[in-house]
């Protein structure tokens, strides 16, 4: 799976770079001269995100004689958000993101001991999530070159999971997630101009630095787990437009 997602990864980056290869030796006149000008401006962000956590199993899980095997799949859902881009230099900005809605699905996968007539050898368990994501962001600019232009950046980020079932009561044997966690994110995009706005496609990978996971030692599918940690990779597309100058 993992060899997979760099495989999409290599080609993503490859296409940006001969499309942008190209769009740069074409294009002779400049679209948005003063754009580098504008002290702010705003954009809008659609695009695809691939998530999962990464597991760390309870001090007790071998003594368990209930799971063999607990395993975290990665599956894909849409974001989308309203970007507010502050120019500090020509080449350094600071962005964050007033609305940023991040649709996941968080799979897991169970390898049973000893199943019985309720469960099945290999039993799965699926955690939805609806992040509103407050990320802070420093962007490194390179210079323009003709309507082109490559970045990276990097940042700190805070979610609330607006679905999360941690406090829920009926939970049978479902994995509860806390509302809040807060974790790293660094990428790489490229800004296309165009007569009217900026597209910029960006790559982005996303790392959760605290445990999510509400353990409870009553839940079969919990008890085993001891930490779990949000891991995603975000595909955006940045629709760039209108701001004010200096």
């Amino acid at each position: 799976m993992h060899y997979l997602h760099g495989r999409k990864i290599v080609c993503f980056i490859g296409l940006v770079v001969s499309l942008s290869t190209s769009f740069a030796q074409r294009s002779i006149e400049l679209n948005l001269p003063d754009h580098d000008e504008k002290l702010y401006y705003f954009g809008i962000i659609l695009g695809f995100n691939s998530s999962h956590y990464n597991i760390t199993h309870h001090p007790n899980f071998l003594s368990r004689d209930t799971v063999r095997v607990v395993e975290s799949q990665n599956s894909g859902r849409i974001h989308l958000g309203i970007m507010a881009n502050l120019q500090l230099t020509h080449h350094l900005d600071l962005r964050c993101y007033p609305l940023n809605l991040i649709f996941s699905e968080k799979k897991f996968g169970y390898t049973q001991k000893f199943p019985n007539a309720q469960t099945s050898t290999y039993e799965k368990q699926n955690v939805e999530s609806i992040v509103m994501s407050f990320p802070v962001q420093v962007r490194l600019k390179s210079d323009r070159i003709n309507n082109f232009r490559v970045y990276t950046l990097a940042g700190w980020k805070y979610d609330f999971d607006l679905a999360s079932n941690s406090g829920a009561r009926n939970t049978d044997n479902m994995v509860k997630v806390n509302k809040t966690d807060y974790g790293v994110e660094g990428g790489i995009g490229f800004q296309f101009f165009f007569p009217y706005f900026i597209l910029s496609p960006e790559i982005k990978f996303s790392y959760g630095l605290s445990n999510v996971h509400s353990r409870d030692e009553s839940l079969r599918y919990s008890n085993v787990i001891d930490r779990m940690n949000s891991r995603m990779i975000l595909f955006s597309l940045h629709f760039e437009g209108g701001g004010a100058g200096r």
